[in-house]
């Protein structure tokens, strides 16, 4: 999937300083129908790299028993960051999302699995503020042909609040 949202250097820096409070709200089952969600917190903080061109954070999800680590790189020619994840449950780098931002607005597309079903990845990213964001994880099935299978399922919501130090 494309988008025309555009990577710069810079982009994710509005990340750094302080410690982020995110409340979490996730779906139990994806992609089944479901409305049933569970709410937790975690906090995070971050940094940038090589002159904006990588940003990292790392999530620690206390009440949940893990710790994620996010990193993000610039491809300066393509113009488009790529996203990757990882978790301290399995360790393994997960396959990245690709894009960039349209003023406040991020959009970033991939593939992957969930629950050993091929899924198109979208995130979204919205910047509300000096101290607030807003990041949202949507799978759609990928069908026989390659496309969706289906509408955009949003299965992630993190409501993010600055607390500066």
């Amino acid at each position: 999937m494309t988008t025309p949202c555009i990577g710069r250097p810079h982009d994710f820096d509005f990340l750094v300083g302080g410690t982020w409070l995110v409340a979490n709200r996730r779906l139990r089952q994806r992609l089944v129908g479901g409305n049933d969600w569970m709410s937790f917190e975690h906090s995070f903080q971050a940094q940038v790299l090589m002159d904006g061109q990588v940003s990292i954070d790392e999530n620690v999800f206390a009440s949940e028993g893990f710790t994620g680590l996010t990193f993000r790189t610039l491809d300066v020619a393509a113009r488009q960051w790529a996203i990757y994840w990882i978790n301290s449950r399995d360790g393994l780098v997960q396959p990245p999302v690709r894009g960039g931002w349209d003023g406040d607005r991020g959009e970033f597309f991939g593939d992957d699995e969930d629950a050993g079903r091929p899924v198109h990845v979208r995130f979204l990213w919205e910047r509300l503020g000096p101290d607030t964001a807003r990041w949202s994880q949507d799978f759609a099935l990928i069908g026989r042909d390659g496309a969706a299978d289906g509408p955009w399922e949003t299965n992630w919501v993190m409501e993010m609040r600055r607390v500066r130090q």
